[in-house]
């Protein structure tokens, strides 16, 4: 038999959709390898643990920067990896696979996706913008001709779009998501605290007292890094209005673009998008007082989907099964 699989290949994690059994997998896009043997080591969650604590030989490296593919050969080996994991078992047919793409990317950059997917064993390969994909996901009728708005934030782009009649009206892509988020935290302690932390804690803040919206209640969280006056570990306690400080460029600039987008919109539509409100998907929106935010600035209500992280790959593989003739989208 053969399968339709749905990839959300995204910055920070990857996850496969596969035919009848829904999101099978979701890892994230780390890949950990030998520099002197180019010997692969660890595939996600695995190569994750890695990062910031390999041996001078080995390398954790995330081949895809800002939802394009850095390292090429890398890339094939971990889609390769993970269709494998998530079907379990070698198919005589190779699968179909449906693979999504940030709304700006350029022929190139598509072109190498294309590549990676058939050279990692696909049958057909067939490339889905992702605020589109999102929008399926979260089980909106894109084919009616009404204007919806989507804002897709993930771990290195943010697509934000308005889609009518299947396709996008206005898009725009910018290289600003949630690993901006950690960084933007990296950059406060240091010059705040004095205080070197590594991606992963910072992302750790990120999730536990993040907020780019004042809390009714404010959250505190016991931080260890490397004190950079000293030079020894050092623990400092950081509260979540301090996030709101050190998130506040970032999250703006999402918030422009929003606006940007909206500024471009035909006006038949900009009246569907009032009434119909905002949908933020992907793993950044998880993000504490992104809604509230966006819905303060433009003044249209704003809801998260149910299942943010995951609505991308269900509407690819929703997709995927939509080509092979198998269901109405």
């Amino acid at each position: 038999m053969a399968v339709d699989i749905g990839i959300d290949l995204g910055t920070a994690s990857v996850l496969v959709y596969v035919k009848g059994k829904g999101v099978v997998l979701k890892e994230p896009s780390v890949v950990a390898y030998d520099r002197e043997t180019n010997e692969v080591k660890a595939i996600g969650e695995e190569a994750r643990l890695m990062l910031g604590r390999t041996p001078g030989n080995i390398i954790a490296v995330r081949p895809l920067r800002h939802g394009v593919i850095s390292d090429y050969t890398i890339t094939e080996k971990m889609i390769k990896y993970f269709i494998l994991k998530a079907l379990g078992r070698r198919t005589f047919k190779k699968p179909r696979i449906c693979i999504c793409v940030p709304s700006g990317v350029t022929e190139v950059e598509k072109k190498a996706v294309e590549e990676a997917t058939f050279a990692a064993g696909a049958r057909e390969v067939h490339l889905i913008e992702e605020p589109v994909a999102a929008a399926i996901g979260a089980g909106i009728d894109i084919s009616k001709a009404c204007g919806n708005m989507i804002v897709d934030v993930g771990g290195g782009t943010s697509d934000i779009a308005v889609i009518s009649l299947g396709g996008t009206v206005v898009n725009t892509s910018i290289k600003i998501a949630g690993d901006d988020f950690d960084e933007a935290i990296v950059r406060y302690m240091r010059k705040k605290h004095n205080l070197l932390i590594g991606d992963r804690t910072a992302e750790e803040i990120k999730i536990k007292i993040g907020t780019t919206y004042p809390l009714a209640e404010i959250e505190k969280l016991e931080v260890k890094g490397r004190n950079l006056v000293t030079g020894l570990p050092k623990t400092v306690l950081v509260t979540s209005s301090e996030t709101e400080e050190a998130l506040k460029e970032i999250s703006g600039q999402i918030v422009e673009a929003v606006i940007s987008v909206l500024e471009q919109t035909p006006p038949e539509l900009s009246a569907d998008v009032l009434d119909r409100g905002i949908l933020l998907t992907g793993g950044g929106s998880m993000l504490r007082g992104l809604e509230e935010l966006i819905e303060e600035k433009t003044g249209i209500h704003t809801i998260t989907a149910e299942d943010p992280l995951k609505v991308v790959a269900v509407g690819t593989g929703q997709y995927a099964e939509y080509i092979g003739g198998s269901r109405e989208l």
